[in-house]
């Protein structure tokens, strides 16, 4: 079949390589145009572009794809089949009737659980102990398709947000070929969501890493992998001596079974951190500015140790 790939992030990679490698044609790619990025606000281009670029496939860099300049582009390539997968927009009638054999997306979680923009992260942050892809039908109410294939696999109890999205993108390519296959065959069997089983994963924002150690050590854990690493689980480490702060971004931390209470934040004697239920052991965490270091090495660095403490970073925006 005739495939237009639709698409910006790094998920979809390993399923452009599959599609490739397939029977089938790929024939073009949709994406968004490049955007500024790192300290030097230098324009750079997404993967997927960068990935077409590298593989020789024609490529078209849009920032509307529903916009009439999209629409006209997709009539005159005349797909048989439109995969979207991490495009970020709700494609249009107009664009979804134009496939021959429809508009399929690969969505990173067990739909109908966490429809939306970042179901990694919120599986994670709600301590799922599994999680997986979904192929769907694209449908006017974003991720609420009729179901094509599901596949699912297990979240380790300190699995980041980062690890999790390469396994379901390497999880998530064959089984995108099989579906492709069936849908060519007419064998494809359709499956109607259950709505009242449907559960919200909302785009991730700054905020919402800012940490609350009233929560649990386990609350705090889950949150801590699940921003990792963007927007990042960040707080203020607070000298008691000093009064000095240094904003800080934790990385990797394992949860301690406590029933001694002291206050929340606070580095008790055995350098683990307070919570509202248990301790937390910090491993790894990343300085505002520099590189990832073992926190044994961040209190070196700063005379810091038991009695310090860790609060909402200042004027956190």
């Amino acid at each position: 079949m005739k495939i237009v790939y639709c698409g910006c992030g790094r998920f979809g990679v390993d399923s452009l390589n599959a599609i490739k490698a397939s029977k089938h044609q790929l024939v073009h790619v949709i994406t968004h145009p490049e955007k500024q990025a790192g300290r030097g606000k230098k324009l750079r281009a997404n993967d997927v572009e960068q990935w077409a670029q590298q593989n020789n496939v024609p490529l078209t860099a849009i920032q509307d794809a529903n916009c009439a300049d999209g629409v006209e582009l997709l009539k005159k390539l005349a797909p048989d089949l439109l995969v979207v997968i991490a495009f970020g927009q709700k494609m249009s009638p107009e664009i979804i009737s134009v496939p021959k054999k429809g508009a399929i997306n690969v969505h990173g979680s067990l739909l109908p659980k966490y429809r939306g923009a970042a179901p990694i992260n919120w599986a994670i942050i709600n301590g799922e102990k599994k999680t997986g892809v979904t192929i769907i039908t694209l449908a006017q109410t974003m991720d609420a398709g009729e179901m094509l294939a599901k596949a699912e696999m297990e979240i380790s109890d300190d699995a980041t947000a980062d690890i999790v999205h390469d396994e379901l993108a390497r999880l998530a390519a064959p089984l995108l070929i099989k579906t492709i296959d069936k849908i060519e065959a007419g064998t494809a069997v359709y499956s109607k969501q259950d709505n009242t089983a449907a559960t919200k994963a909302p785009k991730l924002k700054k905020t919402d890493g800012v940490i609350d150690w009233s929560k649990s050590a386990t609350e705090i854990h889950n949150r801590i992998r699940g921003f990792w690493y963007w927007p990042g689980a960040v707080a203020d480490f607070v000298s008691a001596k000093s009064g000095k702060r240094f904003t800080v971004t934790f990385a990797r931390t394992k949860v301690i079974e406590n029933t001694v209470k002291h206050q929340p934040g606070l580095i008790n004697p055995e350098l683990n951190v307070e919570c509202g239920v248990g301790t937390l052991k910090i491993l790894e965490l990343k300085p505002h500015g520099g590189k990832l270091m073992d926190f044994k090495s961040f209190l070196n660095g700063r005379a810091g140790g038991a009695g310090d403490y860790f609060t909402r970073p200042e004027d956190f925006k």
